[in-house]
């Protein structure tokens, strides 16, 4: 099987958090569990949209759901590890886009993983992909569009 590459652009990233490796993060090899990745993943994205004024689901219905995600790990981690989650946002069409993340350990600088995640914008209510809102796509000028 050939190995997933992901390129991400140093110029969409457009936040970044601190997460700790927690003991419970740590499989029996004794590094950081892949599910426990991904849950990191998701807290620094749940971390993103909200300093950006983005709610996952709104009143009416219309929110973001991820469509899909696909990591790379370059690295190890332990517990204890600070990790340093860079967020942005990539490849827009008219109904979402991807997320991007790169996660370092800035102790050491070393690259941990690289993830790609697949969102759009979905009602739930009525369970159908809607069109990205103007106020969304205003945030992030400088996104590439793919259609």
């Amino acid at each position: 099987m050939a190995r997933l590459q992901l390129d991400l652009p140093e110029d969409q990233f457009y936040y970044s958090t601190q997460l700790t490796v927690r003991v419970t993060d740590i499989n029996a090899a004794n590094h950081l569990g892949n599910e426990s990745m991904i849950a990191m993943i998701s807290e620094a994205r749940a971390r993103f949209l909200f300093e950006f004024g983005v709610a996952e689901t709104e009143r009416d219905g219309n929110g973001i759901i991820v469509t899909d995600l696909a990591a790379t790990y370059r690295a190890e981690a332990y517990g204890r590890d600070q990790l340093l989650f860079e967020v942005g946002v990539m490849d827009f069409n008219k109904y979402g886009g991807d997320l991007i993340f790169r996660i370092t350990r800035p102790r050491d600088k070393t690259l941990i993983a690289m993830a790609k995640s697949g969102f759009v914008f979905y009602n739930y209510k009525s369970s159908q992909v809607c069109y990205m809102p103007e106020d969304f796509r205003n945030k992030f000028e400088r996104v590439n569009w793919i259609d």
